[in-house]
């Protein structure tokens, strides 16, 4: 995740970050949120989904709360790199983008955020076919180039 490098090279002294692209990022552990609820039955991804990656990528469900997962609940976030966050509407994880955008900009942090109406997870990849896949990759790829230029 762009976020742990970024806190990474940070706290170590490493090469600043000059900006974070996020496409639906997992940021928190909360899967009774808006958007989990919403979205529940979402395909191709939903709260049943979700809790089966956590089944199998965990030990217990309490690793979640790791601070390099619950992103948003995370209060050293100031310093980072300008951010910014993609989400779809129809999307658990939306929420958690939301909620971890609110947490960067209250650590001072720039944040772009967008969302998406009308598209699932998993659209960011799909712009042949989908326009606002198009749109969002245009968007990552001008903040990206800004913050290229401003180096």
């Amino acid at each position: 995740m762009p976020t742990v490098i970024a806190i990474a090279a940070r706290d170590n002294g490493w090469q600043e970050r000059l900006h974070q692209v996020l496409v639906y990022p997992i940021a928190n552990n909360d899967m009774n949120s808006e958007s989990y609820i919403e979205n529940a039955n979402a395909k191709p991804l939903g709260k049943e989904a979700m809790q089966w990656f956590v089944e199998h990528y965990f030990e217990s469900p309490q690793q979640t709360a790791d601070p390099r997962i619950a992103l948003a609940k995370r209060d050293d976030l100031a310093g980072l790199a300008p951010a910014t966050i993609i989400l779809a509407q129809i999307d658990p994880l939306r929420s958690d983008g939301r909620a971890y955008a609110e947490a960067l900009r209250a650590a001072g942090v720039p944040v772009t955020l967008e969302v998406y109406d009308g598209v699932t997870h998993e659209f960011f990849g799909m712009a042949a076919v989908v326009d606002k896949a198009e749109q969002a990759q245009q968007l990552a790829g001008e903040q990206l180039r800004e913050a290229f230029e401003q180096e």
